[in-house]
């Protein structure tokens, strides 16, 4: 597995437009969440980083949403170069891993391009004025490391943006297999 590291966008970048299907047609918008903090992931279904921290990541985003965070989850891989990240496949997986949000397809890659994502999972952290507060790993995690799968820097980092403050500006990269690119 090579490592691929996240690009670490400019704290304060602003949120990058989009307008994306989720796997099954629904639309969903960066516009459709005004005034509210948004969590955006990169993330694929085959990747062995994301499936590490799939769980994990699941049971975070559903506490996480109950407490005011709106999460999204962009799939930019080239699904006809990879057959697991089609989009019938993302219903698949997140009927799997129990995600309660919406799980956007990404078939042109330009909302990638716009993040400047790199890697899946790659987390994008946005305040509730849609400046971009934390960009980085989800925690110390690795599928090689024998450390146990906390989401401690992400939680961190959602807590302080859901309490109205800014997130410590020491900020460890994501790290996860490169987005497959067409």
């Amino acid at each position: 597995m090579a490592l691929t590291p996240s690009t670490m966008l400019e704290l304060g970048y602003p949120l990058p437009a989009f307008r994306l299907p989720d796997a099954e047609g629904h639309t969903v918008g960066s516009d459709d969440y005004p005034d509210q903090p948004l969590l955006v992931i990169f993330m694929c279904n085959h990747c062995p980083f994301v499936k590490h921290v799939a769980d994990a990541l699941a049971d975070f985003t559903r506490e996480y949403q109950a407490k005011g965070l709106v999460v999204v989850g962009i799939n930019s891989n080239d699904f006809q170069a990879h057959p697991d990240d089609r989009p019938e496949k993302m219903v698949e997986e997140a009927r799997i891993r129990g995600y309660t949000f919406p799980y956007l397809v990404d078939e042109t890659q330009e909302i990638a391009r716009a993040f400047e994502a790199a890697c899946t999972p790659d987390f994008f952290l946005f305040d509730r004025d849609h400046r971009l507060a934390y960009r980085g790993q989800f925690d110390d995690s690795r599928p090689s490391k024998d450390v146990p799968v906390t989401g401690e820097d992400l939680r961190a980092a959602a807590d302080a943006v859901l309490a109205g403050r800014t997130p410590n500006p020491d900020q460890k990269p994501s790290m996860g297999c490169n987005i497959k690119w067409k």
